[in-house]
């Protein structure tokens, strides 16, 4: 329990009607979770406002109202806080509420469009395996130590994101590094936030039905390193023209990593096969299990980072040769006839193309290449045509399927993917709605030696469509029609 007026430092304060004087047991945005003693933002969302929700909550026990603008009618008893912005004040106020956790660990932030789960879950690890007791907040999970707690989003909400780092402090974790979003900055989801480094993978097509402009998605990416201290550092891909730009205003120690221009960690791609990468890392070789020159570059950020925070060398290198493959990022599986089955989350024009001439590097030619991939519903369409194009290109054939449709026709997404399709490569392509059975026909088609990618989900264990949400795992499906088709 705290009083308002140590929760509200740091907000920017338009004007207040009532006492702030008072406890404050909860802060809460969701009005259904109000209780006697609450704190309630009134957050003004794409599709809600919560002010229409104030009423009930003080009907529901809200002694406080966070809102940018009053409403006509101001009871007795109830605080009511005029704030510049809702969104960045429930970050500060949850921040405040929770004694600022971020402050008490060492927090890193990793943004980008593709990367951002690879780095941060095997950052954690790596940190785990030197003898620090790590945290994660990440698309896939949020780890305490080893305890794992589900995610909902890439970037939590403000609340839920200073609870985990309060429970994490709790329970002695000394180091977080929490994947951060282009919405989640937007949304000022990480504002009142104390990292100590932030870490730019790359920039590519991607949310642009949020943000609009390709612009618009940059600066907001940039947004995030300009609001970092001097005490922290920014570490970035100097192989992305993007790259550079992040660093432009910062605060923070620059440093920058590559493969192929100058920069502080410096890597080479000595061999790359399906079993892993032999890397040349600022003049030391290191293997490890990870495959693909993207993982090059994750692999280098990874290294940059633990060195940044000091973990010596040799252990670093050492550490960094025993990292295993995240969930559903090109993870890779050989079925008993010799089908070799890669399950990506490449759901962006970019990542597709970056696992599909991965895969083009390693393999003989002497096999076939078969992609299945789809695009999502309610999201971004301009990509669509673009990943048809990626697809038929850079694969022998290619099956369009569903990925998660929710409120949009699957057939008609479909379609959007195949209008990127050139005449040459019709042939290569055919169409089948339900993924399973558009999977089921890839592992038909393909002979021994044949490399299977099913791309756009990877890690998810389920499938929207329309409203509803059920069961789908992409590789626990893909490997258990190979071993039918192997009987």
């Amino acid at each position: 329990m705290k009083k308002l007026k140590d929760i509200l430092y740091g907000v920017s304060v338009e004007s207040v009607k009532g006492s702030t004087n008072i406890e404050v047991k909860a802060v809460e945005f969701d009005s259904r979770n109000m209780a006697s003693g609450s704190l309630f933002v009134a957050q003004k969302g794409l599709v809600v406002d919560g002010h229409t929700f104030i009423s009930g909550a003080i009907l529901d026990g809200a002694t406080t109202i966070v809102c940018e603008d009053f409403p006509n009618e101001t009871p007795e008893g109830v605080t009511f806080v005029q704030v510049v912005d809702a969104n960045e004040a429930l970050a500060v106020l949850a921040s405040n509420f929770y004694d600022n956790p971020s402050e008490e660990l060492t927090l890193v932030g990793v943004t980008g469009t593709n990367g951002k789960t690879t780095i941060a879950t095997l950052l954690a690890d790596q940190f785990q395996k030197a003898g620090y007791k790590s945290g994660l907040i990440s698309t896939i999970k949020i780890l305490i130590g080893q305890k794992e707690v589900p995610a909902t989003h890439t970037t939590p909400d403000s609340l839920t994101i200073n609870r985990v780092l309060r429970d994490m402090v709790e329970h002695g974790v000394t180091h977080c590094f929490m994947e951060v979003s282009s919405h989640g900055i937007h949304q000022k989801r990480t504002s009142g936030l104390v990292f100590k480094g932030g870490i730019f993978t790359n920039l590519t097509h991607d949310h642009l039905d949020y943000h609009k402009t390709f612009a618009a998605y940059r600066d907001v990416k940039k947004s995030f390193f300009d609001s970092l201290p001097s005490t922290a550092f920014a570490l970035t891909n100097l192989d992305d023209k993007n790259g550079a730009i992040m660093l432009q205003n910062t605060k923070a120690k620059k440093y920058g990593y590559a493969l192929k221009t100058e920069a502080d960690y410096k890597a080479r791609i000595i061999e790359n096969q399906f079993n892993g990468l032999l890397l040349n890392i600022n003049g030391q070789e290191v293997w490890t299990k990870l495959i693909g020159s993207f993982n090059a570059y994750n692999l280098l950020a990874i290294y940059a980072t633990s060195d940044l925070l000091g973990i010596e060398k040799y252990d670093n290198l050492r550490i960094l040769s025993e990292l295993d493959n995240v969930s559903g990022r090109f993870q890779h599986a050989v079925s008993k006839g010799g089908v070799n089955a890669i399950i990506d989350y490449a759901h962006t024009p970019d990542a597709l193309k970056n696992v599909l001439e991965t895969i083009n590097s390693i393999r003989t030619y002497n096999e076939q290449v078969i992609t299945v991939v789809g695009c999502g519903g309610d999201r971004d369409r301009t990509k669509r045509p673009k990943m048809g194009n990626i697809a038929s290109s850079l694969s022998n054939q290619v099956v369009f399927t569903s990925d998660n449709p929710r409120s949009e026709d699957p057939e008609q997404i479909i379609k959007e993917v195949e209008a990127g399709v050139r005449p040459e490569n019709y042939k290569k392509t055919i169409s089948i709605i339900d993924r399973k059975q558009a999977i089921k026909t890839a592992c038909k088609l393909a002979q021994e030696g044949d490399i299977i990618l099913v791309a756009g989900k990877g890690h998810e264990t389920y499938q929207i469509i329309g409203d509803q949400k059920t069961g789908f795992d992409d590789f626990e499906i893909t490997n258990q029609i190979l071993t039918e088709l192997n009987k």
